[in-house]
């Protein structure tokens, strides 16, 4: 018998091919962090230099020219990388906190995180781009689609339904606002129309959602007492090990939703949940929503469940001022950052691109 069809060579090999793929990830994670700290370093040296002597703008200039002389080649020294450099520096130099994540993510990435507004917001994407290994492209639509202001605005009862250890990955892994503008639908659809075509675009909402989504089937189907009821679109989470129902509903958000998908929750735990797998969550998706109305119907249901929206239209730039009114205050800002999860549970390692 050839080796090659041998059990024992192929546990081998896969071993092997798995060595290789971490010493590759170290390697990219090695390279990515000496580049920081130059940058780091360069900026810190430009700040220093300018504020001892009072040089302006202008050393940028012909610090880039005799650089460029120097290390030919290289495309890192450019005047408007060393502005971003030295921005860079400006940025994180007296915030010891986010200085530890910095190294964690690619250059490039930085230029888009650096327009942030304030330190929080900029964490929130450092720390997504690490857990999430999104490539460059992903971070920039994440912050055009204001992911960081919808993750704050999230609509759910986790705080209270779900094990501490589980809060934060179940809070990333909903929105509170769904962009379904693939579907192409003029106008409001109906709810049939809606989740037809949400199944026929099944990879494109598997994207929107964000990602760890499966899917498990349409109109599913519970028994209770010799009758049926179906559930609209229901999903595993393959990381936080658990189904998730999601009700469509394309009108205004009503309190009685919340009580029907209790009923779902409850059967399909009973039912449809196989040994090791944590208790279902529940998502209602609405055309519209009353944030008050929601909160109080949330408030006292004892199953986790969450209530989002969506629009069929093009990605969302700015938030309402009535929206945006509801943002948690700082020290709730603060609070849900520290409870993000540090890595992603994932079956292997991935480097950044970009």
């Amino acid at each position: 018998m050839s080796i090659d069809k041998l059990d024992s060579y192929v546990e081998f090999l896969k071993a092997v091919k798995e060595r290789v793929r971490q010493g590759q990830y170290a390697a990219l994670k090695a390279v990515n962090k000496e580049l920081i700290t130059l940058h780091w370093d360069l900026g810190r040296l430009i700040v220093e230099t300018q504020q001892k002597y009072g040089w302006g703008e202008s050393v940028i200039e012909h610090l880039a020219k005799d650089l460029k002389l120097e290390f030919e080649g290289e495309r890192g020294f450019a005047v408007r990388n060393l502005r971003y450099i030295r921005s860079f520096y400006l940025t994180y130099c007296d915030d010891e906190k986010l200085q530890s994540l910095i190294a964690e993510i690619g250059w490039t990435h930085h230029l888009k995180i650096l327009g942030c507004k304030d330190s929080k917001e900029r964490e929130f994407y450092l720390r997504m781009t690490k857990i999430y290994a999104w490539s460059v492209r992903a971070l920039e639509q994440q912050i055009v689609n204001k992911a960081y202001e919808r993750w704050l605005l999230n609509q759910t009862n986790f705080e209270g339904t779900l094990p501490e250890d589980k809060r934060a990955r179940a809070v990333l892994a909903v929105k509170d606002d769904y962009n379904f503008d693939f579907l192409g639908i003029e106008g409001e659809p109906s709810e049939r129309e809606l989740e037809d075509g949400l199944v026929a675009n099944i990879t494109k909402l598997l994207a929107e959602m964000g990602g760890y989504f499966t899917f498990a089937g349409k109109q599913f189907r519970i028994e209770v007492d010799e009758k049926e009821y179906f559930v609209d679109l229901l999903f595993y989470h393959r990381q936080l090990k658990c189904l998730v129902a999601i009700d469509l509903k394309t009108g205004e958000f009503k309190p009685e939703y919340a009580g029907k998908m209790q009923f779902y929750l409850s059967a399909l735990d009973d039912q449809s949940r196989v040994e090791g797998e944590n208790p279902s969550i529940g998502l209602i998706v609405c055309r519209k929503k009353d944030r008050t109305t929601v909160e109080y119907t949330l408030r006292d249901v004892n199953r986790p469940m969450g209530v989002a929206t969506y629009h069929n239209y093009a990605g969302i730039k700015e938030l309402p001022d009535k929206i945006a009114k509801y943002l948690p205050s700082e020290e709730e800002i603060e609070k849900r950052l520290t409870q993000l999860p540090d890595e992603q549970e994932r079956g292997g390692q991935s480097g950044q691109k970009g």
